[in-house]
């Protein structure tokens, strides 16, 4: 599941991971569950992206199961949600699977803020 310019985070290390990383690197972080199938099929859109903004932008996959107080800090009502941090804070996100070259324009338009 997880590339080299993709991983995972739970309730016990997203402040690491994903605050502090977002201090020196924009980070994606998606918030996804197994049985969710439009999860599943954004999945490898967010694998493919990850590989071309390797080294702009970090990617994180937040299982909302397995990380439910995460989850809750961060709102997540809907899956997939899929939230993007900069300098320690939440700047923007977008829910439900989008077609890539959405995800990339959201992305382009978040890196130019």
């Amino acid at each position: 599941m997880s590339g080299e310019n993709i991983i995972e985070a739970d309730d016990k290390d997203f402040k690491e991971k994903v605050i502090e990383q977002s201090k020196r690197i924009p980070v994606v972080v998606d918030f996804w569950a197994a049985w969710c199938m439009p999860c599943l099929m954004l999945s490898p859109l967010i694998e493919k992206i990850a590989a071309e903004y390797k080294g702009r932008v970090l990617f994180v996959k937040v299982n909302v199961d397995e990380s439910p107080e995460t989850s809750r800090e961060f709102g997540i009502m809907s899956i997939p949600t899929v939230k993007m941090f900069k300098n320690g804070k939440e700047v923007d996100e977008f829910l439900g699977a989008l077609p890539e070259p959405l995800i990339k324009e959201w992305i382009e338009k978040n890196l130019k803020e």
